[in-house]
């Protein structure tokens, strides 16, 4: 059967989230040009007419999963209600769950990007961003009276840590560590950093 002509935008994407399952199913270091190209039944000359070599189809696909995740958090963070609940909405959803399938993609592009200086480029920019979202409504949050807070990026950058250490650690090492126990920390956490009681977090 003839495959339907896609347009170039289209093509890209189809192919961005091949290269994201296969990156799931075979990691960064594993994966190939060919894997792609099979998984689509198409050649590899078309994934290197789209992206010249796999560091560049690596580098857009971790974009391209990571873009959507910071999409869901820019939702979460836009509801309307106060600065407080959407920031525990983000560290909630921030925690791994089931397979961890997004979690291990990151964890794959920070150990990849420590050699590949177009993909640490990329982890890099995207990384910030997310400060920059939690920072903003910390930010709002304090202007609303709803708490204290005279640096919103460092607690941005302190909770994010907290958040990745722990994430790494459950995604890595299942077991030791439940989710539930890395929301209260986590939670707790959150708590300290805008000085309110964990219960008002929580109510």
């Amino acid at each position: 059967m003839a495959r339907v002509r896609l347009s170039v935008a289209e093509r890209r994407e189809e192919l961005l989230r091949a290269a994201v399952e296969q990156i799931e199913v075979r990691g960064v270091s594993a994966v190939r040009i060919a894997d792609v190209a099979s998984v689509l039944g198409v050649s590899n000359a078309l994934v290197l007419y789209h992206f010249s070599t796999k560091e560049k189809l690596v580098a857009a696909a971790f974009a391209y999963a990571a873009e959507a995740d910071l999409a869901h958090l820019r939702g979460l963070l836009a509801r309307r209600t106060s600065a407080v609940r959407r920031l525990r909405a983000a560290v909630r959803w921030y925690a791994p769950t089931g397979q961890a399938k997004g979690w291990r993609l990151w964890i794959e592009g920070w150990a990849v990007s420590l050699r590949d200086p177009a993909l640490r480029e990329v982890a890099g920019d995207l990384d910030q961003q997310w400060k920059a979202e939690l920072a903003e409504v910390i930010e709002e949050g304090a202007a609303a009276g709803e708490f204290d807070c005279d640096d919103p990026m460092s607690v941005a950058w302190r909770l994010t840590a907290l958040l990745d250490g722990l994430a790494v650690q459950m995604t890595s090492y299942a077991g030791p560590l439940s989710r539930a126990t890395m929301l209260r920390w986590a939670e707790e956490a959150l708590a300290r950093e805008l000085g309110i009681e964990h219960a008002v977090l929580t109510a």
